[in-house]
């Protein structure tokens, strides 16, 4: 099917208004249309981070009202580089519930006709509601960090719009694309996450209480019984994410190349820092206090490129003085309120019953993946996630549980 057709058929499914009119030779609508049809005056599409932003600025303003009456639409469309056919829609839509505008998605394969799906991201109006930036996540509709062409489908029913029938009933519908004819290319590239940005409380010792949420991390990694990538390997096969607390030193010998670190960020888990050597850190002048941070923070930026917003205070002895200087090097000082002491080696169901117990709305659980044999506290997550995820748990990095902006690039 060529890429006109599919996205007149986009058009006539998603909005049930009726065949879209004929087309001139340059893709736009072969009649002027109602003075409201939306015409594009300018339009982009950027990349920011993970996500892309489109703009648009319109002729005529665009309002909820006009899109939940389906008397107008605007769409961006995403076509195949070489093909030009049309693999996906992202358009305006009304949420069910609220005000103002939200994004939908509406495939234009597989779907007869295409559902559709409401879309996370975020819309904003200015000028009279003349200009629209709409910003998501492209991997949210299948879309690959790789080059890309679009166009701006705009849509209106009305007067000075052709006839059209549909099913006997008569409607005037008009349809015009930005740009008209050559779609521009956006070389979108796989986004690298470098940061975070602390905010907040200081001292962290559990995440918000009205969020049925639990964050589960692990200290003194990297390490090698079992490898550290049994870790990160388990939690995804488990579905969840967690957050590691590394200790400097160890991560030239037990993580090289970085590659498990890398894995960790891949995956969606999280980095925090727990200094370089593990020392009682109130008992240390400000100067090695300050080395041991940095030089942690640094070697875990040269293996990911990521520098932590995280730290955790070794045996959990910390100070104010303490958390004002790791705060002042970008970096909130995490506890926990969830232990179940699996250092001590209690044995597999005890890890599981005490983490069991003790988990809360906004819990944090402080376990290890380094400083001895784990292999116990590798064995309790299957069952201490299929528990909790039973009782209604989410399971997030400590970054999303504080409500931390992450830094892409």
């Amino acid at each position: 099917m060529q890429k006109r057709s599919l996205i007149a058929a986009a058009a006539v499914l998603v909005t049930g208004i009726g065949a879209v009119p004929a087309l001139a030779a340059n893709g736009s609508a072969a009649t002027p249309g109602p003075a409201g049809l939306s015409g594009v005056q300018s339009a982009t599409l950027v990349q920011s981070g993970r996500s892309v932003s489109w703009t648009v600025t319109l002729a005529h303003g665009i309002s909820p009202r006009g899109i939940r009456s389906a008397r107008r639409r605007l769409c961006l469309e995403l076509e195949q580089p070489r093909t030009r056919e049309v693999s996906e829609e992202v358009c305006l839509g009304v949420p069910a519930h609220g005000a103002g505008l939200a994004l939908t998605r509406t495939p234009s394969r597989g779907a007869q006709p295409p559902a559709m799906r409401p879309l996370p991201g975020t819309v904003t109006r200015s000028d009279g509601g003349r200009t629209i930036t709409a910003s998501f996540v492209p991997t949210a509709v299948g879309l690959p960090y790789r080059p890309i062409r679009w166009q701006v489908l705009s849509q209106a029913v009305g007067r000075g719009c052709p006839p059209t029938s549909v099913n006997g009933a008569r409607r005037r519908l008009c349809m015009r694309t930005f740009p008209a004819q050559h779609s521009p290319l956006v070389a979108l590239h796989t986004p690298q996450l470098v940061g975070c940005t602390p905010a907040g409380p200081s001292l962290v010792y559990h995440g918000p209480t009205d969020r049925r949420e639990v964050a589960l991390s692990f200290d003194d990694g990297p390490w090698s019984d079992p490898p550290s990538i049994d870790f990160v390997s388990e939690l995804k096969r488990l579905g969840v994410t967690g957050t590691f607390f590394e200790i400097g030193e160890q991560i030239s010998e037990f993580d090289p190349t970085g590659a498990v670190e890398r894995a960790m960020l891949a995956d969606g888990d999280m980095i925090g820092n727990h200094t370089w050597t593990h020392p009682n850190m109130p008992t240390l002048s400000t100067a090695q206090q300050t080395a041991e941070l940095e030089q942690t923070n640094e070697a875990i930026r040269r293996a990911t490129g990521f520098t932590p917003c995280l730290w955790r205070p070794p045996y959990g002895a910390t100070s104010p003085a303490l958390e004002a200087l790791a705060r002042n090097l970008g970096m909130l000082t995490i506890m926990w309120n969830i232990d179940p002491r699996d250092w001590a080696l209690p044995g597999t169901s005890q890890i599981v019953a005490t983490v069991l117990r003790e988990t809360q709305n906004g819990g944090i659980t402080e376990m290890h993946f380094g400083g001895g044999p784990r292999e116990e506290t590798l064995d309790a997550l299957p069952q201490i996630v299929a528990d909790l995820r039973a009782r209604g748990y989410r399971f997030v990095n400590l970054v999303q549980m504080l409500g931390l902006r992450e830094i892409w690039r």
